[in-house]
């Protein structure tokens, strides 16, 4: 099948602009508000275990026993939003959400003041449920509402809103917030509070902001009972291969991401002696390369084909920048100033192709049309398993490797080579997802429609009336 991109869609002249850069604009107001959102969550992201630690006077073992719930209980949320989504409506659910959220980070933040590590275990147990109700929520509502000929730019423009509030924005607002709170613990705790603030702004930009009126209704087939709703995701994987795939490749997706932030601090900052500094100033840049180049994949799988996308600019390309990311630091000088930028620009060509996989958010539902919600369920399931997944590859390899006795370095190549087979299989799994979005002559009928669509939207916009006949000198007498 052709991968030349297809020629460029006329705009409909007076058409919103969101509409056009593939923003769905009755939606506007919920993709600030999950930005919002998740830079509040973003705040404590890179301080909540230290903080624990120092606060309840336990050790990083225990603590880690917290945060490890805490992911469970956001890798079961991640399934329940589509589900619940496919039951209620999106909107609905991202309200529950917000309520979880809210209720359990006020008895989390009031719990630590007690050093019961019981019942902060407990609250922040209960609190990992709401951020993906409310987030991954918005994206089921994202993928039913926005235009087909740009559903996978519109995804792009949800992760740019989700990775630009957590980490990134949320980190930054950290750095100033703690030292205004009074630094150490104590900044730390005023800043989780003010974060909650943010949480209670990005809900209300959602909730009165945007009106779409499927966010509020049911989308799976009527008369279908809530128990197989809420089943249909984990059904759909082992009844349509295709789905079944889709989720494998979106668990391989980012497993190496987390892998290497497993391995790689040691090696940059104490092998290789460029320090602690460097690496987190290599991290931020990862990250600002991924958030850059989200929307613009998913413009890109709209133009070509949403598999032609994931499948070379997503598994092909990330697969040699995670070589390049692993190899260039050990090739060049070691502390040097000009090898680790050349690591550097490595590591964020390792960023920007992991948003190649962008339109996976797109081709999971399109596989299984009368359940969207049920495969954006195992969607974001794979998505929270990810992390399992890349922390499993490393404690196994390196388990092995290192009975064998290997070198370090030995083992930290072995467990590259392992993703990159992970990534060869996610290749050809990839293929197996061809959609009718896929054929170039399709994606040019569909792209026809939604362009019409706006073309409509926009004279109704102008007050203009659409349809309706002009009246001539003989109607009028």
């Amino acid at each position: 099948m052709s991968s030349q991109p297809d020629a460029a869609p006329p705009n409909a002249a007076g058409a919103p602009f969101l509409d056009r850069i593939g923003i769905p604009s009755v939606l506007k107001w919920g993709f600030l508000g999950v930005l919002v959102f998740m830079t509040g969550l973003g705040v404590e992201s890179n301080f909540v275990t230290p903080h624990l630690v120092a606060t309840l006077g336990r050790g990083e073992g225990t603590i880690s026993i917290v945060i490890a719930m805490y992911s469970l209980a956001v890798a079961v949320a991640s399934y329940l939003s589509g589900a619940l989504s496919d039951l209620l409506g999106p909107k609905k659910v991202m309200l529950i959400g917000f309520i979880i959220w809210i209720v359990f980070q006020v008895g989390f933040l009031l719990s630590i003041p007690t050093g019961n590590i019981w019942l902060v275990g407990v609250m922040y147990f209960f609190r990992g449920f709401g951020f993906p109700l409310f987030t991954f929520s918005f994206l089921v509502w994202v993928n039913i509402t926005a235009l087909k000929s740009k559903a996978g730019t519109a995804i792009g423009w949800f992760y740019v809103m989700f990775t630009g509030g957590l980490p990134t924005l949320g980190s930054l607002l950290a750095v100033g917030a703690i030292p205004a709170f009074g630094g150490g613990t104590r900044g730390e705790t005023g800043a989780m509070w003010a974060s909650s603030l943010l949480i209670v702004v990005g809900f209300c930009l959602v909730w009165f902001g945007c009106h779409e009126p499927r966010g509020m209704a049911r989308i799976a087939p009527e008369g279908e009972p809530a128990s197989r709703i809420m089943l249909s995701g984990l059904r759909l994987t082992f009844t349509n291969s295709k789905v079944l795939q889709g989720f494998l490749v979106r668990l391989i997706n980012t497993a190496p991401e987390f892998g290497m932030f497993i391995i790689m601090p040691a090696v940059i900052s104490t092998t290789l002696g460029w320090g602690q500094s460097r690496w987190l100033l290599m991290t931020v840049c990862v990250y600002a390369g991924n958030i850059l180049f989200n929307a613009f994949f998913g413009h890109i799988g709209d133009r070509i084909g949403w598999v032609n996308t994931v499948r070379w600019c997503g598994v092909f390309a990330s697969a040699l920048a995670l070589l390049a990311w692993w190899y260039v630091p050990h090739w060049v000088p070691a502390g040097s100033a000009w090898g680790y930028a050349v690591s550097v620009v490595a590591g964020v060509a390792y960023g920007i192709f992991l948003a190649g996989f962008v339109p996976m958010g797109a081709i999971m539902p399109e596989n299984a049309p009368d359940h969207r919600g049920a495969a954006m369920a195992m969607y974001t399931t794979a998505a929270g398993g990810a992390f399992f997944l890349g922390s499993a590859v490393v404690a196994v390899v390196l388990g092995i490797t290192g009975a064998l006795d290997w070198s370090s370095y030995a083992q930290n190549s072995a467990v590259i080579w392992t993703f990159v087979a992970l990534y060869a299989c996610a290749f050809v799994m990839v293929g197996n997802l061809r959609t009718q979005q896929d054929d170039p002559e399709h994606r040019r009928q569909i792209r026809d429609a939604d362009t019409a669509s706006l073309a409509i939207q926009a004279a109704n916009n102008q007050q203009t009336t659409i349809h309706a006949p002009v009246p001539s000198v003989r109607d009028e007498s």
